[in-house]
């Protein structure tokens, strides 16, 4: 077996890890959940991060040819189309995205939105194959954090998105619209199912209580032993007790709204207006009592 080449990219305001993963034999490469930098108080995006990647590759020889996002995230904005305009990659994600663009297009207003996954360039159902170069990789439709997510299984390495964590931190949240934690739990299972030693890549780390350093890499036998909400035979039931009452107390993460009306795009921003700027939308909810104006 063809072991991949794989480098991450940390991205530490929004905890997130982008990977590039290549076929040493024809240098061709992906590019998995890459970030584009969003400062939410001014308003203010920039590519650096995403730059990062590209420079790499440029550096090593490696000819991106896909972007592949595990599922439209809720805490960073997506910057597949500045890698396709730069390097011609296409833009791939789970079929189920559809299901996300039904359920926040009445969300949003986002009355152009087409709900068919048009924005991206493929659409990936469970169990297809694709190639990376002259690498195998697989498509595991492991849903529950959200409708749409999918694991990217290269030869040895599974690029899980949020569905785990790592062991001392447990598993993703569930309580987002769409989610649930029984269905999670079982997307779970079918990733601990995997042979032993297969290399499981996380899409954020949050350093769990007493770790000094981030950590992203771990396997499915660690993950079996010793995940703190499904490791060491952990059921069903338990665990849909334990995510729930988490998640009843976490908080919104802050770049949830421009996230997920950009990432159910492809992570393209709505067209710039007649002044030539471009505007994100927020839903307002007022709170018990009180009144609009």
């Amino acid at each position: 077996m063809t072991h991949p080449f794989i480098e991450a990219f940390f991205d530490e305001p929004t905890n997130t890890i982008s990977y590039l993963v290549g076929d040493p034999a024809t240098r061709a490469a992906a590019v998995i959940d890459p970030v584009l930098d969003f400062d939410l108080a001014s308003g203010e995006a920039d590519t650096r991060s995403a730059e990062r990647i590209l420079n790499f590759a440029a550096e090593n020889d490696w000819q991106i040819a896909m972007v592949l996002e595990t599922h439209a995230h809720a805490d960073h904005l997506s910057a597949a189309p500045f890698i396709k305009a730069r390097t011609g990659a296409w833009i791939g994600i789970g079929a189920h995205i559809r299901d996300v663009q039904k359920i926040f297009r009445p969300v949003f207003a986002m009355d152009d939105l087409a709900t068919d996954g048009s924005d991206f360039d493929r659409l990936f159902e469970d169990g297809e194959r694709f190639s990376i170069g002259e690498l195998d990789a697989r498509v595991l439709h492991v849903p529950g954090h959200t409708p749409a997510d999918v694991a990217y299984l290269v030869a040895d390495a599974a690029f899980v998105g949020d569905t785990l964590f790592m062991p001392d931190y447990g598993t993703a949240r569930a309580d987002f619209p769409g989610g649930d934690a029984r269905t999670l739990y079982r997307s779970v299972q079918r990733l601990l199912a995997l042979p032993e030693n297969t290399r499981l890549f996380l899409c954020h780390d949050y350093k769990a209580p007493g770790r000094d350093e981030y950590q992203w890499e771990t396997t499915v036998d660690e993950q079996r032993r010793s995940n703190i909400h499904v490791g060491a035979g952990t059921s069903e039931e338990e665990f849909v007790t334990l995510r729930e009452e988490r998640d009843a107390g976490l908080s919104v993460p802050k770049l949830l709204l421009p996230s997920i009306q950009v990432n159910i795009r492809a992570g393209h921003f709505e067209e710039a207006h007649a002044n030539g700027v471009t505007y994100l939308r927020i839903p307002v909810k007022w709170g018990t009592g009180a009144k609009g104006g």
